[in-house]
């Protein structure tokens, strides 16, 4: 498949770009600063395009099958709110050009109803986690209603706390509910995100993604 990376530089982004070449996919990896992207790859494009512009997305998704998006914010209180700005941006270029598949990593704690959690990690630790990063998943919620309110064939992935370890190539997942677990590495989300793209259950979803 031809497929394009959105925040290809980033934890998440990084490890789409890996997977899908070990895959046999052709990647175009698209970022604000492509020097920040090290991989060279002879199915590997880097290319400068802003994720948050939909004319700039639009020169990077015409013709791909498929988009992967590791857009997040780079802290606390990004006023870019980068993931529903990225999506907005997203879905206009992705309509004009007639890609359809998008696949993006969101949040374990968007899981507002509990479904497929523990309850310590629903009533103890979400109440916490929004407490203290609630600009961020505002801005995931905002994004995911973006995709609900586009004809995309979207998934939004949500993982819980991410590591940065070495993936195990394995991992649970539930349709609208989860994550079931509390960790997951950041190359089995996007082992996962890979997985995802030709299943159509997960299309129009969110999915819970753990260890």
């Amino acid at each position: 498949m031809k497929l394009t990376v959105l925040g290809a530089s980033g934890g998440v982004g990084r490890q789409l770009v890996t997977h899908a070449l070990a895959d046999g996919h052709q990647v175009t990896a698209a970022l604000r600063s492509p020097e920040k992207l090290t991989e060279r790859h002879a199915r590997l494009t880097v290319v400068r395009a802003d994720p948050l512009d939909a004319a700039s997305v639009k020169t990077v998704v015409d013709g791909a099958d498929a988009v992967l998006s590791g857009i997040g914010q780079a802290g606390r209180h990004d006023p870019l709110r980068p993931a529903s700005t990225s999506a907005r941006a997203v879905a206009e270029a992705m309509t004009a050009t007639g890609v359809r598949r998008l696949v993006v990593v969101s949040a374990g704690p968007l899981n507002r109803t509990g479904a497929g959690q523990s309850f310590l990690s629903h009533r103890v630790f979400g109440p916490l986690l929004w407490a203290a990063l609630e600009d961020v998943y505002t801005d995931l919620e905002r994004m995911e209603s973006v995709l609900r309110d586009s004809r995309l064939d979207w998934t939004a992935v949500r993982p819980p706390r991410l590591l940065d370890k070495p993936g195990e190539g394995r991992y649970r997942h539930a349709v609208e509910a989860g994550p079931a677990g509390a960790t997951i590495t950041r190359a089995d989300v996007a082992r996962a995100m890979l997985d995802f793209l030709p299943d159509t259950r997960t299309y129009g979803h969110a999915v819970g993604v753990s260890r």
